[in-house]
């Protein structure tokens, strides 16, 4: 895990803090100010919010989220910012910890403050949570559980609920609207989830490799399985005889698909795609990760719709993906 602890930069940080403190006052008056670490709370944050929020995300959608710069100027964002939404899970460790330090802002700083939300405290299906202890031998595995929860659109749900009661505790003359938005995005993505459901459903059990064992909260939910991964270890790049192997079991278990991130490198996944007759897809996995993905909803619509497209062209008709599944 990348940990930012150059000296150069903690003294800019807490300069730059200082600066801003005493330089600008908040203004109680406007709209809540809500910063998130990644782009996909900043949309749902908009869609309950409304006109009543200002939202913006640090990290952009085409960023891996682990390895974000700590840009001074996010500092005076999180110093000015009334509510913080993170994912937690230690996704952020390497840079929101020195951030939310520097911009001394006692409203989002501790845990238990109304503006400080660590979404994963409304997930109940953590996936992955390490029952030994975790070390740098079995690469970058996060002690919490795998933090990439919002890949299983299920999980959108209890994070806009989430959203929606801080807000409403934060300004409560506007908690109908805040309700009522959230009631909402919640009716529409259930109906959502419900076609993406329909769509996945004749590759139930499909043998899929991922690049990064970040897609578990998406494969479990779409009923596909992974059957092994481009990084030996997570956060581990690919050596030659790991990838060497790799092919020769995606050959045995007819592995057709090869999923990734589009943030990681391609290269690898091209070649063992290219070997093994596999399709490769690189993928969005956040909002804004590709133009015209500006909503949740938007993001499960490229994703489920790229697979099942690769799938079919793969596996040939429905009825053959089945009986492979059953072979």
């Amino acid at each position: 895990m990348k940990i930012y602890t150059n000296i150069r930069f903690l003294t800019l940080v807490f300069a730059f803090a200082s600066i801003s403190i005493f330089s600008e006052g908040r203004d109680a008056s406007a709209e809540v100010k809500i910063v998130t670490s990644i782009p996909d709370f900043a949309a749902i944050a908009k869609e309950i919010g409304g006109d009543k929020v200002v939202v913006e995300s640090l990290a952009k959608g085409y960023q891996d989220p682990h390895f974000v710069d700590a840009k001074p100027i996010f500092i005076t964002r999180l110093n000015q910012a009334d509510l913080l939404v993170y994912n937690g899970l230690d996704l952020e460790i390497g840079w929101l910890p020195i951030l939310i330090t520097g911009a001394r802002n006692s409203d989002i700083a501790a845990p238990a403050a109304l503006g400080h939300y660590n979404a994963s405290t409304s997930i109940k299906n953590v996936l992955e949570i390490p029952t030994a202890p975790v070390d740098r031998s079995i690469g970058d595995v996060h002690p919490g559980g795998n933090p990439h929860y919002m890949l299983d659109p299920r999980n959108g749900i209890p994070v806009a609920r989430g959203i929606a009661a801080r807000l409403i505790r934060m300004d409560p003359e506007n908690a109908s609207y805040y309700e009522e938005n959230f009631k909402n995005f919640a009716s529409t993505l259930r109906l959502k989830i419900s076609e993406w459901e329909t769509e996945l459903k004749p590759f139930k059990g499909t043998k899929v490799v991922t690049y990064h064992k970040m897609w578990i909260y998406f494969t479990k939910w779409a009923g596909l399985t992974e059957a092994g991964y481009i990084e030996p270890k997570p956060g581990i790049p690919p050596s030659p005889s790991h990838v060497a192997n790799l092919i020769k079991s995606m050959e045995k278990l007819q592995v057709k698909l090869i999923i990734a991130a589009n943030f990681y490198p391609e290269k690898t996944a091209s070649l063992v795609a290219e070997k093994t007759g596999a399709a490769f897809l690189s993928l969005p996995v956040l909002v804004e990760g590709r133009d015209g993905i500006n909503t949740y909803t938007e993001l499960f619509d490229a994703i489920v719709g790229e697979v099942t497209s690769a799938l079919k062209d793969k596996t040939g008709s429905v009825k053959d993906s089945v009986y492979r599944h059953k072979e």
